[in-house]
C-alpha cells in the first residue's frame, strides 16, 4: 500500500493570553487545519544477507540468504561442493552463494545458500536437509521472510549438483542447473580406494564401515551414485560439464549423458560440455554463464 503524507496548506491561531508553557501546548493543539493527502510511492523493501536456521518437518538446516531490493522475488537456491569437515560448511555455503550470484546477470533475484550437513554421516543421506531447504522455500518462506516467492530455481556445484539433480527425481521446480555433478559412480570410485589405486577418503570409508567393501557388495553404493538417478526428472534441468574435469568424473560422463537421454518420464533435458574446462566449468566459462542465464529467462518468462 502506498503511504500517504498530510500536508498543511492552513492554519488559524486562536489568539489569547497565556503565560505558561502547558497553556500554550493546549493552544496549540486546538489549532484547525485543512489538510491535503498525497500520495507518495512506498519504500523498497530492505536490503539484507543473514544466516538463520530454518526447520521443515522437524528436519532443521542452516542457510544464506541474499535479499536484494523490493519483496517479491525469483528464487535461486543453491548447494556448495564436497567438504571433508562440517567446521567449513558455512564458508562453502558463502562461496557457492558469491559464486552463483556472480554468474547471474540479474540483480533482482534472491539466493539462498544451503549449509547442508557432510561429517559423520553416510554420502547421500544429507539430501534429507537439502530436501527440507528447498520444502521450506516453496511453502514457508513467504510467510516468515514477508516475501512473494515467484519462481523457484535449483543449483549446485560437485556434490551440490548431485544433491540439486536428485532433489529434480522428488519435487517439481522451475528449473535446476547442475555443474559438474558427483560423484557419478561410487562403485568405480571406491574401488579405486580399495585397491590402492587412489588414497582412502571420508566417503569411501564410510560407506566400506556400514556395507563392506565394494567388491563385495556394490549395491549399496550404486545406489548412491548419481547413475541411479537418472529417470523421473521433474523440471527442466541443466548439465554443465567440463570436459576436462578430473578422470574419475570423466571415467563415467559419457555413460551418464547416456542414460539420461534416454530418459522416457524426464522433463527436458539440456548438455553443456566445454572443452578445455575443468571442474569448475560454469564459473569460469562465459558461455556457461550465457547459457545459465538463458535457461534461467526463459523460464522466469513463463
Amino acid at each position: 500500500m502506498p503511504m500517504t503524507l498530510v500536508k498543511i496548506t492552513e492554519m488559524k491561531i486562536i489568539k489569547g493570553v497565556c503565560c505558561k508553557m502547558s497553556l500554550f501546548i493546549m493552544v496549540v493543539a486546538m489549532v484547525a487545519c485543512r489538510a491535503e493527502v498525497i500520495t507518495v510511492d512506498e519504500d523498497p523493501g530492505p536490503v539484507y544477507t543473514m544466516t538463520r536456521s530454518i526447520s521443515y518437518d522437524g528436519v532443521s538446516v542452516d542457510v544464506i540468504i541474499d535479499k536484494p531490493v523490493g519483496d517479491a522475488h525469483d528464487v535461486l537456491m543453491v548447494f556448495h561442493g564436497t567438504v571433508g569437515f562440517d567446521s567449513l560448511i558455512m564458508q562453502a555455503a558463502n562461496n557457492a552463494l558469491n559464486g552463483f550470484r556472480r554468474v547471474l546477470d540479474r540483480d533482482d533475484v534472491m539466493v539462498v545458500s544451503v549449509a547442508y550437513p557432510q561429517e559423520d554421516i553416510l554420502f547421500g543421506d544429507n539430501i534429507r536437509q537439502a530436501e527440507a531447504a528447498l520444502l521450506w522455500l516453496i511453502n514457508e518462506a513467504e510467510a516468515e521472510l514477508e516475501i512473494d516467492v515467484q519462481k523457484v530455481f535449483i543449483a549446485g556445484h560437485s556434490q551440490g549438483g548431485y544433491i540439486v539433480t536428485r532433489l529434480n527425481t522428488m519435487h517439481a521446480t522451475d528449473g535446476v542447473i547442475a555443474n559438474a555433478p558427483g560423484p557419478l559412480n561410487l562403485v568405480f570410485r571406491c574401488s579405486l580406494e580399495e585397491n590402492g589405486a587412489l588414497p582412502s577418503g571420508l566417503v569411501c570409508s564410510l560407506l566400506e564401515s556400514e556395507y563392506g567393501p565394494p567388491s563385495a557388495n556394490p549395491t549399496p553404493y550404486f545406489e548412491r551414485s548419481l547413475l541411479h538417478f537418472t529417470s523421473g526428472y521433474k523440471s527442466d534441468i541443466l548439465f554443465v560439464q567440463g570436459l576436462e574435469d578430473s578422470p574419475i568424473q570423466m571415467h563415467s560422463w559419457p555413460g551418464f549423458k547416456d542414460d539420461l537421454q534416454s530418459c522416457s518420464d524426464c522433463q527436458s533435458i539440456q548438455f553443456l560440455e566445454l572443452e578445455g574446462m575443468g571442474h569448475n566449468a560454469l564459473f569460469n566459462s562465459l558461455q556457461a554463464r550465457t547459457t545459465f542465464n538463458i535457461f534461467i529467462k526463459e523460464r522466469s518468462q513463463d
